[in-house]
């Protein structure tokens, strides 16, 4: 098998989901054999906005011949990751340089995992809802916005409401009495706005 590392391993990140890695090229001598390629090993150690640690799942990436640059895609955002490089002959691997650490950053949140209205009273709402499963960054805040729906299925004005990052309920007063509103909610990071989540509720007739 190969006898050398490959040296000068640099990461370069583009954005919150690709990276370019480049080294420098071993001695053709330390090969032993057929030079195949390099392989580049890489995976998750955790995501920066939870530290939960689970099963690591290494992946691999084989760039043939003699490349001495690859692109990493599919990355998580906001994430830690580490990397090595080897060179691949018909025999086998040789030895892993040392392992680089970088980090992505911040992307848009996934949806909100859930949007619930409850409690309809005759001019009020109570929305409940839950954080996005991929909250790709550290989240600002969340935004909603409604509308009422009229019999012809007309949609009435849009209004917008920002909503701090650390609540998970509102209770919207001052609403129409039977009345169907329309709901539009998602969150946002210093990125930006991730996808929403729409919903649908009716005030009540009478009391």
């Amino acid at each position: 098998v190969p006898m050398v590392a490959p040296g000068n391993v640099q990461v370069h990140v583009i954005n919150s989901t690709l990276a370019k890695v480049h080294w420098d090229p071993v001695p053709l001598k330390t090969v032993r054999g057929h030079l195949q390629g390099y392989k580049v090993y890489y995976w998750k150690v955790q995501s920066l906005s939870r530290r939960s640690r689970r099963h690591v799942e290494k992946k691999i990436l084989t760039f043939r011949g003699n490349k001495t640059l690859g692109m990493l895609p599919g990355l998580e955002p906001y994430s830690s990751y580490k990397l090595n490089v080897r060179v691949v002959n018909g025999k086998g691997e040789g030895p892993a340089s040392p392992d680089k650490v970088f980090k992505t950053p911040e992307g848009v949140p996934s949806s909100p995992s859930f949007l619930k209205i409850t409690n309809p009273t005759l001019d009020s709402l109570t929305l409940e809802w839950g954080s996005p499963t991929h909250p790709n960054g550290v989240l600002t805040s969340y935004t909603l916005k409604f509308q009422p729906i009229n019999n012809t299925h007309e949609l009435g004005p849009l209004v917008e409401i920002r909503i701090p990052a650390n609540e998970s309920s509102l209770i919207l007063k001052n609403l129409n009495y039977s009345t169907r509103y329309k709901f539009y909610f998602n969150a946002q990071t210093s990125v930006g706005s991730g996808s929403q989540i729409t919903e649908e509720a009716v005030t009540i007739m009478d009391e």
